[in-house]
């Protein structure tokens, strides 16, 4: 497996990734960068794109969707609360192929093993996203924090439940954790001391 990072777009500098299977097999995760620079990793890579992977609907993280779609015939992958069609959430039912399972999911391509929890909080349609030792977490959690929950869709109650979800996943405190924004962490790193997994800011 070989993972690429890809920024977002200025100023909010998206974190987005391509993971890259032993067989040249993709998934993009949050694809919110300029569409060359994933095709152009892609070709640099010999890989093609499979999947779409989205952590949550907002305009920020979905912003090369459509054109990856259309010149790589993926699939796109997501909770339907977040496909409304509206300035925030542009994305529409019909551009999501496969809506994520209602609950814990499991997704397999070559090698990899994808593990999917719904963590609703940031927006109804959030999910973070274990891939070996990898969580893509999107916007719910984040390095020392957790996203926001004052935007439309956004719940405190429900990211109180999510955080508490992701500090108990069966996972190891090595994992590494990539939010969507900002700087990346260990799993280990945010049950000790992220304020939001401890409780202090819910």
């Amino acid at each position: 497996m070989k993972l690429v990072h890809i920024h977002g777009a200025w100023p909010l500098y998206t974190n987005t990734f391509l993971l890259i299977t032993e067989s040249g097999h993709a998934v993009a995760i949050d694809p919110a960068g300029s569409v060359e620079a994933y095709l152009q990793a892609l070709m640099e890579n010999q890989a093609e794109l499979k999947e779409i992977f989205l952590t949550h609907g907002h305009y920020d993280h979905v912003g090369s969707v459509v054109k990856l779609r259309s010149e790589t015939g993926a699939r796109v992958h997501m909770d339907l609360a977040d496909a409304k069609g509206t300035q925030m959430f542009p994305l529409t039912p019909s551009l999501v192929d496969c809506p994520w399972p209602e609950t814990e999911g499991k997704l397999q391509l070559d090698e990899l093993t994808f593990h999917i929890w719904h963590t609703p909080g940031h927006t109804p349609g959030g999910v973070v996203i274990a891939c070996k030792n990898l969580l893509f977490c999107g916007d719910t959690l984040f390095a020392g924090g957790c996203g926001r929950t004052d935007l439309p869709g956004g719940d405190p109650a429900a990211m109180r439940r999510s955080l508490d979800l992701i500090k108990d996943l069966p996972l190891p405190d090595e994992t590494q954790v990539y939010p969507g924004h900002e700087g990346f962490s260990t799993l280990g790193a945010e049950r000790r001391s992220n304020p939001c997994l401890l409780g202090s800011w819910f």
